[in-house]
């Protein structure tokens, strides 16, 4: 006789999650480009939530963005391009019909009409998105209702020694959600078994970790501390180091690390440009030394874990597409509650008028990687 084996009960520390991967966070910053990456009149193509982008900057040094769709038939108004003529001042050019938009959206002008033609060109507009440009960076405003947004009530986040020069930029897309992205990028314990670099972590250096963390501006943060003996590539920089891990909504996470009076800033900025395609840039800004020597091999040691990082997205994709039930356990995969908790949070506050109130307490958590 065969029985049908018992299906398992998950302990009480175990979270399934069946609601991921589903929508995104709205009224929110988002980073597009880097501001080096937009030329003066240049007009470029995005696609940021499943929406075409133009980001572009006039020749006078303004940064706008507007979707990309010409309201007349369609056409990308970033394959057109600037041009300017009395009394408009600077206007995209769609390469269609010539229509010309300023950079606010408004149509400022319509080429075909004829004298006496009854159509106002400024009661028609392609959709503007708000732009900030801070500390070499091209952050976009996504409203929860792009047909009659909000103005922005808060600014992108400002990050520590971000003023320096960069030193490296990587940047891969990943065939995932970006809530999926997020919880690989913030999950502690799988290092020994994706990055098995010989300069980074094995399976045979896991050690148990316990490491505090607090609340921040809409995230977390690992308070400062010293390095796990197991990160070997933390001692290229000699001293002391001393790091701060942060993640923060809607998708940045960055990592501060001091060592004496010099600093490193690795920053990764999360895109969503579709529901299944999320870009991941890396950047890496410093005033040590070590950046001056080994970057190429800084370099070679971002790609190599960008590449890991997304051939195991790919893995889990061969999961995922069967829409299961995510089993989290504490406390190892307690950042991953944390983000879910905070997406909620922050998505109730907006449709309730509300301030964000920040669900993390602080607390130590304890895993082995």
């Amino acid at each position: 006789m065969i029985q049908a084996a018992p299906q398992a009960v998950p302990p009480s520390s175990a979270t399934p999650q069946t609601a991921f991967g589903k929508g995104f966070v709205t009224d929110a910053w988002y980073f597009l480009a880097l501001s080096r990456n937009v030329a003066p009149a240049s007009l470029k193509r995005y696609e940021l939530m499943g929406e075409p982008v133009l980001l572009g900057r006039t020749r006078a040094g303004e940064v706008y963005a507007l979707r990309d769709i010409c309201p007349h038939r369609a056409a990308p108004l970033s394959a057109g391009r600037m041009v300017e003529h009395d009394g408009e001042g600077e206007t995209v050019e769609c390469p269609y019909h010539g229509w010309r938009f300023r950079t606010d959206g408004v149509c400022a002008a319509i080429p075909s009409l004829c004298e006496g033609q009854d159509v106002d060109p400024n009661r028609i507009k392609v959709r503007s998105y708000p732009v900030r440009e801070s500390q070499g960076m091209v952050f976009v405003w996504m409203a929860s209702d792009p047909r009659n947004p909000s103005a922005p009530d808060h600014e992108p986040p400002v990050f520590p020694s971000a003023d320096s020069d960069i030193r490296l930029v990587e940047w891969m897309d990943f065939d995932s959600h970006i809530d999926h992205a997020v919880v690989g990028l913030m999950d502690p314990a799988h290092g020994p078994y994706v990055h098995k670099q010989w300069w980074w972590r094995s399976e045979k250096s896991m050690h148990e970790k316990a490491k505090t963390f607090a609340p921040r501006d809409f995230g977390w943060a690992m308070v400062r501390h010293a390095p796990s003996s197991n990160s070997r590539l933390y001692k290229i920089l000699g001293g002391a180091p001393a790091t701060e891990i942060t993640f923060r909504l809607p998708g940045y996470r960055w990592e501060h690390i001091q060592v004496g009076e010099k600093q490193v800033l690795a920053l990764t900025l999360l895109t969503p440009v579709t529901a299944t395609k999320t870009r991941i840039t890396q950047i890496f800004w410093s005033d040590h030394w070590v950046f001056g020597l080994a970057k190429p091999f800084l370099r070679a040691g971002v790609v190599a874990f960008l590449q890991q990082d997304g051939g195991m997205v790919n893995l889990q994709n061969e999961g995922l597409k069967y829409d299961p039930a995510l089993l989290w356990i504490d406390d190892a995969d307690k950042q991953a509650k944390w983000y879910q908790q905070l997406k909620k949070e922050w998505l109730k506050s907006r449709a309730e008028g509300r301030a964000f109130v920040n669900p993390i307490k602080e607390t130590v958590l304890r895993w082995k990687s």
